[in-house]
């Protein structure tokens, strides 16, 4: 029998249409299979209380769709039928559903999978890295930067030029010569959509399958998982307390290495000029490229910054990579590339595809920004800001953990990394939730880490703790409660 409701005021008032959909939606969900019987016109009118008429309406439009088989004389059949609805297959832990064939692309991606969101429910002091304070952010000028931007009215709405406008490129290119002593041409430089839209764009440029790319371990996650995703091969380096000891490059052959030199992501080394210039040696002699990620360069605290690796490549091997996350915000997604000259025509095609332009609106805001300074006294301010969040965090891990703990990265950037001597690895999860029980969110150094550090510091627990979010009294606080975490622990052991 047909699966009405008497009270579907819908039936009843859309006559033939609600009859037709509800026996069209019976026939695809499977409750009535392939030459099975319906009730007949006369059967059915009778059912439902209306005339046979708006019931052979119905039926006929099922039969004109090929749902049912109606002939003279005999009751109508159910003519197709619709295999029954299963739970999508999920593959790997983070159960990314698949429910179709995929590209190569696709299976890699579900092969690797996407990284965890964590979670801030409950957490009243968190050190998240990648978070800055909104405090911080310039609200007043970017309001005034935008109401410029749009008092700029043009006779036409057009979508832009996919490397970016061109006053904020001539503006990034005055800015990259004050602040980090690079020289490019205006057409070198490419506006995206954030840094991580760069290493998308730049994996699939330049990495095909069963190719090959170094990079530092520890490392930056969201980076490998874009290369990975080509189906490329990562080959790990060990990075040391001067970030990626290449030393241990030798004649390895490799498409591209994905580098942090300024402040070397997590462990915070800085890349001495000999390592530089060795690396852009290996890049020459196995016809490599480099990717420069100077993801906080503006972050200097205790040394004089050294010159990126773009500055002192003569050979055009090396891609630089910025970003205004760190200085205004992680939701602006605007960041830029600095490319060489062969890149520059495929790169530009590359982010046409991919979303036409960066936001037009923000872009003249920043552009506006950093042609009158502001952009620059806010670096400056910023800088000023998180240095004295940094000494505070320092000064509370030396209170509470005195030499129990060593700090790594100390002398730039918007985190440090901390190792707890005397607290086994093994240990390390029941931390990390235990501090969030009373309201700290704290972050293990161990997922950035593949394969595992082969150094002691495997065997310790290891916490990267960003503070650009932080005020510097809930700093203190938050640390005094990953004490008592750590107290509770050894109480409980």
């Amino acid at each position: 029998m047909v699966q009405f409701k008497k009270h579907d005021a819908k039936l009843y008032r859309l006559g033939a249409h609600a009859i037709y959909e509800r026996l069209r939606d019976q026939v695809v969900s499977g409750v009535y299979a392939v030459g099975e019987k319906i009730p007949s016109t006369r059967s059915l009118a009778k059912e439902l209380g209306v005339s046979r008429t708006t019931v052979c309406v119905a039926y006929d439009q099922l039969a004109a769709e090929g749902f049912i088989s109606v002939s003279q004389g005999a009751q109508p059949r159910v003519a197709v039928t619709f295999p029954t609805a299963e739970e999508p297959r999920t593959d790997q832990a983070d159960g990314m559903a698949i429910e179709a064939p995929l590209s190569r692309y696709g299976r890699h991606l579900v092969t690797i999978g996407s990284l965890p969101q964590p979670s801030s429910k409950n957490v009243v002091v968190n050190f998240r890295y990648g978070e800055v304070a909104s405090a911080d952010f310039p609200s007043v000028l970017w309001r005034q930067a935008m109401m410029r931007a749009l008092s700029r009215k043009s006779k036409v709405l057009a979508y832009g030029e996919p490397e970016g406008t061109s006053a904020l490129r001539r503006a990034l290119q005055g800015y990259l010569w004050r602040a980090r002593s690079i020289s490019c041409r205006t057409d070198q430089i490419i506006i995206v959509s954030g840094s991580q839209q760069a290493l998308d764009l730049l994996g699939r440029l330049l990495l095909n399958e069963d190719d090959s790319f170094v990079i530092e371990n520890p490392s930056y996650a969201m980076a490998r998982l874009a290369f990975e995703t080509t189906g490329a091969a990562a080959i790990p380096i060990e990075v040391d307390s001067a970030g990626l000891d290449t030393s241990r490059l030798g004649d390895i052959s490799a498409q591209l290495a994905y580098v942090t030199p300024s402040h070397q992501y997590p462990l915070g080394g800085i890349l001495p000029i000999e390592r530089r210039l060795s690396l852009i040696a290996w890049a020459k002699r196995t016809n490599a490229w480099i990717i420069e990620d100077d993801y906080d360069s503006e972050y200097r605290y205790d040394m004089k910054p050294l010159p990126p690796l773009w500055s002192v490549d003569d050979s055009g091997r090396v891609i630089y990579i910025g970003t205004v996350s760190k200085i205004l915000s992680p939701t602006l997604r605007i960041g830029y590339v600095v490319v060489p000259e062969p890149l520059i025509a495929i790169f530009k095609a590359a982010k046409q595809l991919a979303d036409r332009h960066t936001p037009l609106l923000d872009q003249d805001a920043l552009a506006g920004l950093i042609q009158s300074g502001a952009y620059e006294r806010h670096v400056r301010r910023q800088r000023r800001l998180n240095q004295k969040r940094r000494q505070t965090l320092i000064a509370a891990l030396r209170t509470n953990f005195g030499t129990d703990v060593d700090i790594e990265g100390t002398s730039a950037g918007l985190h440090l990394v901390v190792w707890f001597r005397l607290l086994p690895a093994a240990s390390e999860d029941e931390l990390v939730e235990r501090a969030r029980s009373l309201g700290v969110g704290v972050y293990s150094v161990r997922p950035l880490c593949d394969p595992p550090l082969s150094s002691g510091r495997n065997e310790q627990i290891g916490l990267v703790l960003g503070y650009a979010s932080l005020d510097p009294e809930w700093i203190t606080y938050g640390i005094t409660l990953l004490r008592k975490a750590i107290a509770e622990m050894e109480f409980s052991a």
